[in-house]
C-alpha cells in the first residue's frame, strides 16, 4: 500500500477538522483570532482606523512597532509583542528588520493575514455599529435581574 504524500495527508486531515470536538487544533486558532488585540492589530495593519483611513485603492503600508502601539490605545508593550509574535508564528503577519541604528522593525499582513483581516474588519465594524443596542440590552437585562 503506497504511503500518501504530505499534501494528501494534509488534505485528509482538513476533512477531520471539527471545532466542536475538544481535541481539534482549530480551537486554538479560534481562541487566538477571537482576541481583541488580534482583531485590532489586523485592522490597523490592514489600513483601518481613525488615523490611517486610506482610499480603498491604496494598499496598506507596513507599520513600525511604535506606530502600532500608538494606534492601539491601551495595549501594553508586553501584550502587543505577544500578539505580534503569535500572528507571525501563524503566518498572518510578516516581520521585517532593517539593519539601521537603531534597528527598524516593521510589520505587515501576509496574504493569509489579509484574508482574515477582511473578516475581522467586518466584526469590528459590526461591534461599533451595534454598540448602542448592546448597551441598551445590557441596561434592560440588569434592570430586570437587579
Amino acid at each position: 500500500m503506497p504511503t500518501p504524500s504530505a499534501s494528501a495527508a494534509r488534505d485528509a486531515a482538513k476533512l477531520e477538522y471539527d471545532a466542536f470536538l475538544a481535541a481539534c487544533p482549530s480551537r486554538q486558532l479560534l481562541d487566538r483570532i477571537s482576541d481583541k488585540w488580534v482583531t485590532l492589530v489586523l485592522a490597523a495593519l490592514g489600513g483601518d482606523g481613525p488615523v490611517a483611513r486610506q482610499p480603498v485603492s491604496t494598499a496598506p503600508r507596513p507599520l513600525r512597532y511604535s506606530e502600532l502601539s500608538r494606534r492601539l490605545a491601551g495595549v501594553s508593550q508586553k501584550m502587543l509583542t505577544q500578539t505580534l509574535r503569535s500572528l507571525e508564528r501563524d503566518g498572518l503577519v510578516a516581520r521585517h528588520v532593517v539593519p539601521t541604528v537603531p534597528v527598524t522593525v516593521s510589520y505587515e499582513l501576509t496574504e493569509l493575514g489579509r484574508s482574515l483581516q477582511a473578516l475581522m474588519r467586518d466584526v469590528k465594524d459590526w461591534a461599533e455599529a451595534h454598540m448602542d443596542e448592546v448597551l441598551a440590552n445590557r441596561d434592560a437585562y440588569d434592570a430586570r435581574t437587579a
